[in-house]
């Protein structure tokens, strides 16, 4: 079989970094070819060359046997590239229909054909079995649904290739079972699709083929059946990560941390108790209100009646700083939207929630500030030649830690972790699993929101099963398998 695209030698080099050294690789028509590596191994990098927003320094990109010249995001899309990014680009008060032809309008004269778009799209969308009307605006549709959009929008341009980035980061377990069965679509029609994801476990229900890539190199291309995940984890990290979820049960303390009745909006009725030492994970579909109820808990959203206890004390409603003060934090789920200010570097994230703590007198201690925070930037490994960097040039994985060290300098003893190793690799991942096993070594607590089963099972004593905004049932990890788990969280949908 002829290949369908090829990578020959591509560099590229930004201020003081080599992105890209000497990469090389292929993909084959029909064939998914899943991309991994960690944060900065030049995976989008490569496929920002391959769209044309970045040019090479050196190397050539061959498609079809042809050298792509002078690139370019719209030669790229003429020549049958398609992007598909983890942040959809489609515009939300315009139709299904109006966004698939965005930028390559059905016209009749100078006009637009409205009615022969909406012809097109509704054939397209029957083409790969979703039935829903393409007269339906896209800010009515669900993520999954939106992405369904995204893939159609390649094909109306009769895209060869088509890259997927992270693409079920933010979808159901039935929305990535759909998502899967169009890959398939595309697949036994002869599409070629690079596939970039942290989600290890997808690689083998998915994959043909995979590339690891570390520190802007190519490390190795092998068939998926030749691979194991060990093998592939031993790739990305460059070290051998023998035990991925370091957490071991311990003997649970008191109650640190209790959610008495609450309810809300979007929940109702929901229990729940963390004691000292323990992690307990909360598993459900999106939408099941697992966010909704500990933000509430913390204070950032309203409740209608219930109670929320720190180590016996009463937290009072709608106060996330007396919450913080009691010892609660709230890792969320957007870490750079809600989590940092990314405008500001290091060592001020770090301290944004202890400066009362740090300076009672009111009294700055620049000496005092710098210490307290390298102790952390030393204990959580934080990956920074300075305290000054700007946390927007992170990798998810350092931000992470950075939000993590803001709350141990604030002496917090219970964390709420939502999806705390989204977007993240697995070398950072197994880092940020072992800070979460040293928390509750020593003696804090954590309530765990994932939608990542692997994570659930691997960190959790306890899990708390929420669906419809209801927690359906409390089980534990050695006592049940994910089916059991799935079946519960669709039980009240």
């Amino acid at each position: 079989m002829e290949k369908l695209l090829e990578f020959k030698n591509i560099s590229k080099y930004f201020p003081g970094v080599k992105a890209l050294d000497d990469v090389s690789f292929d993909l084959y028509p029909g064939e998914v070819h899943v991309i991994v590596g960690e944060n900065g191994a030049g995976k989008s990098t490569l496929m920002k060359v391959l769209s044309g927003a970045y040019t090479a320094d050196s190397g050539q990109i061959v498609l079809q046997g042809k050298v792509i010249e002078k690139n370019s995001p719209k030669v790229s899309e003429e020549m049958g590239i398609s992007m598909i990014y983890q942040e959809l680009n489609l515009v939300p008060e315009l139709s299904i229909a109006s966004n698939i032809f965005l930028g390559h309008e059905i016209k009749k004269g100078i006009f637009v054909d409205k009615k022969a778009q909406k012809k097109r799209a509704d054939e397209l969308l029957k083409d790969v079995g979703i039935h829903i009307d393409s007269n339906t605006l896209v800010k009515n549709l669900g993520v999954g649904t939106q992405q369904m959009v995204e893939i159609v929008k390649a094909l109306s341009k009769n895209a060869k290739v088509i890259v997927f980035d992270e693409p079920t980061s933010s979808l159901t377990e039935s929305e990535i079972q759909e998502l899967f069965r169009i890959i398939g679509l595309l697949k036994s029609r002869g599409v070629g699709m690079f596939y970039i994801s942290h989600r290890l476990e997808e690689l083998f229900e998915i994959g043909n083929r995979v590339t690891v890539m570390r520190d802007g190199k190519h490390i190795l291309t092998d068939d998926i059946k030749n691979m194991n995940m060990s093998q592939i984890i031993e790739g990305i990290a460059g070290r051998t990560i023998d035990n991925l979820y370091p957490h071991t049960r311990k003997q649970p303390g008191e109650v640190l941390f209790e959610i008495k009745n609450l309810c809300g909006a979007k929940f109702q009725d929901v229990s729940m108790k963390v004691r000292a030492g323990e992690i307990v994970g909360v598993s459900g579909l999106v939408g099941a209100g697992r966010t909704e109820t500990v933000r509430a808990a913390f204070g950032i959203d309203k409740y209608t009646s219930g109670e929320v206890y720190i180590m016996g004390k009463k937290v009072p409603p709608g106060k996330p700083d007396a919450a913080a003060k009691m010892g609660l934090c709230l890792l969320p789920e957007d870490r750079k939207l809600e989590g940092l200010a990314l405008s500001l570097n290091i060592r001020e994230n770090s301290v944004i929630s202890s400066l009362k703590l740090l300076y009672p007198s009111g009294i700055i201690n620049d000496k005092l500030e710098k210490e307290k925070v390298q102790g952390y930037i030393d204990q959580l490994e934080i990956a920074t030649s300075t305290q000054e960097k700007l946390t927007k040039f992170l990798s998810g994985g350092t931000q992470q830690k950075v939000v993590i060290a803001k709350w141990l300098l604030s002496q917090s003893k219970v964390f709420i972790f939502d999806e705390p190793t989204r977007g993240i690799d697995v070398g950072a991942k197994s880092s940020i699993y072992q800070l979460m096993d040293q928390l509750v070594e020593e003696g804090a607590a954590i309530l765990m929101i994932s939608s990542d089963m692997p994570e659930i099972f691997g960190m959790s004593d306890r899990i708390q099963v929420m669906s419809g905004g209801r927690v359906v049932g409390e089980v534990d990890k050695d006592e049940v398998d994910q089916n059991m788990v799935l079946h519960l969280a669709f039980s009240n949908v």
